[in-house]
């Protein structure tokens, strides 16, 4: 936004949003991202902006932040709070829009601002004609007028600041969004634009709801995500047992070595006496009466005429090599959060803790459909055909991401095959389509998916490959997960989406993202975000494979990694890594 003229900008994100329950309306996601976010982005070229409303801790410096007084004021009161966290000029201009304009643009904030060279105020007007009070730029000297005149900014309603002489431009795709029907008509008009895969995630994350918890053994519930806390239903260790192999004793020694051995797991009874000592193996419970196990290296036993003694080796440290009760965890303990991923480890603290059974959400199943008359997965390939080399391996890797298949099949070239798909498969929580996301099958697809009335989540994301990836919604939950129909481009988009699907149906949080340095970043980068295998260099950088080629696997092949190269990224430039299964 070039201007000699400072432009700041005034984003109200407050309000009680009562048509639409008292949600946080400027987080609701349209078009794969919030409606803030677009807000932020429109007045991303002005001097100076304030977000007005309750205090946000994920919006930062440079953008400033107010709140009405008192909180809930109404928008006016909210506009006086801005004016006074900018502490503008009074020849400065400003910009005022809410942040539940899912369609507005840079564009639209310089088209409202340049008209403000032959006015003191405009107003934005939508395609019914409708005066957008929200969406304006004024001379800050006129608005601070209008501000002053009204006297108490609280509960006042925008048209108030109205002046009576005032310019308007025509937006028809303005549009905002007051109630529940107004952002499903957003987010259907949103879904044929591409998103970056940051956006997709929260898409993702935003309109994907959790499934039921159900209780079930941990055992066979890797993959799933705990729906409670876990907690310890037994003390660990339950009992006194020995830390190491070594002698059960009872008070200070010398003692008298008994001719018993107390082995681990054994049950039969034994009591020792002050002065006793017996052997002891590590895991065993220690004898009624022992005090503490002294081990191996750290004891001499010697024979003497009243029988073997036992003493402690001179110049060793006294130790307590016992494992006391509750030592490790007490019964009732904490041992893991709601929203924990049920892993091998988990389940074996678990076991340990007698906590056999818990609330989980998952493990996420799915049905996996291979479509094309040209794929074959057996026998001979005739004329035409090409080898199915997706089908076999998506379960291994779907695996990795969590996610259990339960059934693959191949779909035919059909003209109501993905609507028998849809209308049939009814028991997984989870669909992926390979090779519906390009050409025809892409309409047939999504017509499908109409048909059923689903709600498209993600229509298109901004890189390369795995750029015409969908996901969409189901009405009864389901989710459908459109791959590219090349390997290397399903496998790409499968481990960029598939932990995203997961952590949004099993409730999980969300697992930090790993980042490493690019060395020839430079080179591979494009002018979207790029998928590219990588190899760990001495230096501990990353070196990007320049070209991959996506009818096959054989770029995975002695690879870690996958790297999201940033458009136009530098050498050395950060990009995000995902793990290839090992």
């Amino acid at each position: 936004m070039n201007s000699a003229i400072p432009i700041h900008a005034i984003v109200l994100a407050g309000g009680r949003a009562t048509r639409m329950g008292g949600v946080d309306k400027p987080a609701l996601v349209v078009g794969g991202r919030r409606m803030l976010d677009t807000a932020l982005a429109a007045v991303s070229g002005c001097t100076r902006t304030v977000v007005v409303g309750p205090p946000r801790g994920d919006v930062g410096p440079p953008v400033l932040q107010a709140q009405e007084t008192p909180p809930g004021a109404g928008p006016v009161a909210g506009v006086a709070a801005g004016l006074a966290a900018l502490d503008a000029q009074p020849s400065d201009r400003v910009v005022l829009l809410a942040a539940d304009l899912p369609f507005v643009e840079p564009e639209t904030v310089e088209i409202l601002t340049a008209a403000l060279d032959d006015a003191e105020t405009v107003f934005a007007v939508d395609r019914s004609g409708r005066l957008q009070f929200l969406l304006s730029a004024w001379r800050v000297a006129s608005l601070n007028d209008r501000v002053r005149a009204l006297g108490s900014t609280v509960n006042q309603p925008m048209k108030a600041l109205v002046p009576e002489r005032f310019s308007t431009v025509t937006m028809r795709s303005v549009t905002d969004c007051d109630t529940p029907e107004d952002v499903e008509r957003a987010r259907s008009a949103a879904t044929g634009v591409p998103v970056t895969v940051s956006e997709a995630r929260r898409a993702i994350l935003d309109a994907i709801p959790s499934l039921s918890p159900r209780r079930m053994p941990l055992d066979d519930a890797l993959g799933a995500t705990l729906a409670e806390p876990l907690l310890a239903s037994e003390s660990l260790p339950r009992i006194a047992v020995s830390a190491m192999d070594g002698y059960a004793v009872a008070g200070d020694g010398p003692w008298s070595l008994r001719g018993d051995i107390r082995y681990a797991g054994g049950s039969e009874e034994l009591e020792l006496v002050e002065g006793d000592a017996v052997r002891i193996a590590t895991g065993a419970h220690l004898p009624s009466g022992a005090t503490t196990v002294v081990r191996d290296e750290f004891a001499v036993a010697t024979g003497t005429s009243d029988g073997p003694r036992l003493h402690r080796r001179e110049g060793t440290p006294v130790r307590d090599d016992v494992r006391r009760p509750g030592e490790d965890w007490a019964q009732g303990h904490r041992l893991a959060e709601a929203g924990t991923a049920v892993t091998p480890a988990l389940a074996s603290v678990a076991a340990s803790a007698e906590t056999s059974i818990a609330a989980v959400r998952g493990p996420v199943c799915a049905h996996v459909a291979v479509t094309g008359d040209e794929i074959r997965r057996d026998g001979p390939l005739r004329r035409g055909q090409t080898r199915d080399a997706l089908g076999p391996v998506l379960p291994q890797f779907l695996s990795w991401c969590g996610v259990r298949t339960i059934a693959d099949t191949h779909l035919r070239d059909t003209s109501d095959g993905f609507d028998e798909l849809l209308r049939q498969v009814r028991r997984p929580d989870l669909i992926v389509i390979a090779g519906a996301t390009g050409g025809g099958a892409a309409d047939e697809l999504r017509g499908a998916l109409d048909r059923a009335g689903a709600r498209m989540v993600v229509s298109r994301v901004r890189c390369r490959p795995g750029g015409s990836q969908l996901t969409a919604l189901l009405p009864d939950g389901r989710v459908v997960l459109g791959l590219p129909g090349n390997p290397y481009a399903a496998i790409a988009t499968l481990l960029t989406t598939i932990p995203a699907i997961v952590t949004a149906l099993t409730a999980r949080r969300a697992a930090p993202i790993t980042l490493g340095r690019i060395a020839n970043a430079s080179e591979v980068s494009g002018d979207i975000t790029r998928i590219l295998p990588v190899a760990a260099e001495s230096d501990g950088t990353w070196r990007a494979d320049p070209s991959i080629r996506t009818a096959h696997l054989s770029g995975l092949i002695g690879r870690e990694a996958l790297a999201l190269v940033p458009a136009d990224a530098a050498d050395g430039e950060l990009a995000e890594l995902i793990w290839l299964p090992r």
